[in-house]
């Protein structure tokens, strides 16, 4: 057997290069996401116990060598049939989506300005953007806390100019929570919509203006469709991560701010209930998915026709 015949001979039994390129992303994804959510899915199925870690263990080998599975589905009934929890999941889809819109509106201005502007003022203003994420998540919020205080420089600022006669209780509220959601991912929101204004096609929008449209017409008509993808991309971005959120109600919200990643903060480590935590987590995983599912499809049909 020759050297030609050896080479081939390696690379029937060896995969090809590129075979390596796509399993990095798929040991990646099993190791950081499918291998947790098999053990937090394992964990919300199990009973609670007295013990560390405190639950029971789902799949257990009896004297006679025989495995079996405990699987106890009342946490799930005890999540649906507590009205907390159902109320912490609809404040967190409500405070997520006023966020999200909000950042929407903040952020499509921002890109379209970045997107139009010349060549040499882009990466700064890119830059800027980006910039807020060189500082750690948690000190960017703990600034909040002194900018939105009754002795902060916005309740000054508001003093000064007459507008108020005291200080306004701006912390511990929706408005603190909103304030913080939207300063923290307002930049997920900006990048893909930057992206797909800056591909636009100026031709069409110079044509839509020699034809008799007016600017807002333009907008409405040729620019918002045409960027609805990075629409869609931005809000998902901004949406997702912001219904878990823990961190900016902890600090920002009130006590009446009870959203879902916080309930399951309570349930881990104040309550260690674990199997209920986790079931909520799973729930929450589960419903996230469906609606990027649902909007994935609604997307495909109008692209379709």
């Amino acid at each position: 057997m020759n050297l030609a015949s050896l080479k081939r001979a390696a690379q029937r039994l060896l995969p090809s290069g590129g075979w390596y390129v796509i399993a990095i992303p798929y040991l990646w994804l099993l190791l950081f996401f499918l291998i947790p959510f098999l053990i937090v899915l394992k964990i919300s199925f199990a009973n609670i116990a007295l013990a560390m870690p405190p639950v029971e263990p789902v799949f257990v080998w009896t004297q006679e060598q025989i495995l079996q599975i405990r699987l106890h589905f009342s946490n799930f009934g005890f999540v649906f049939g507590d009205s907390l929890y159902i109320e912490a999941f609809l404040t967190s889809v409500r405070i997520a989506g006023v966020s999200t819109l909000l950042a929407l509106l903040l952020g499509y201005p921002m890109a379209y300005g970045i997107a139009r502007a010349p060549s040499g003022w882009r990466n700064v203003l890119f830059l800027l953007v980006v910039l807020p994420f060189f500082t750690s998540f948690l000190l960017r919020v703990y600034a909040w806390l002194g900018l939105l205080g009754r002795s902060g420089p916005l309740n000054g600022l508001l003093l000064h100019l007459g507008l108020i006669h005291e200080p306004l209780q701006l912390l511990q509220t929706d408005f603190a929570v909103y304030v913080g959601m939207v300063y923290s991912y307002l930049p997920f929101m900006i990048l893909p919509l930057y992206s797909a204004i800056e591909k636009l096609d100026l031709n069409l929008l110079e044509a839509a203006a020699d034809l008799g449209c007016r600017p807002a017409q333009v907008f409405f008509k040729i620019t918002l469709p045409l960027t609805k993808e990075g629409i869609f991309a931005g809000c998902l971005l901004v949406f997702i991560p912001a219904v878990g959120e823990y961190v900016i109600p902890a600090l920002l919200g009130g006590p009446d701010t009870l959203m879902i990643g916080r309930v399951v903060w309570d349930e881990f480590f104040a309550n260690r209930d674990w199997p209920v935590a986790s079931a909520l987590a799973i729930v929450l995983l589960v419903l996230l998915a469906g609606l990027v599912l649902l909007l994935q499809r609604i997307q495909a049909r109008e692209e379709a026709t």
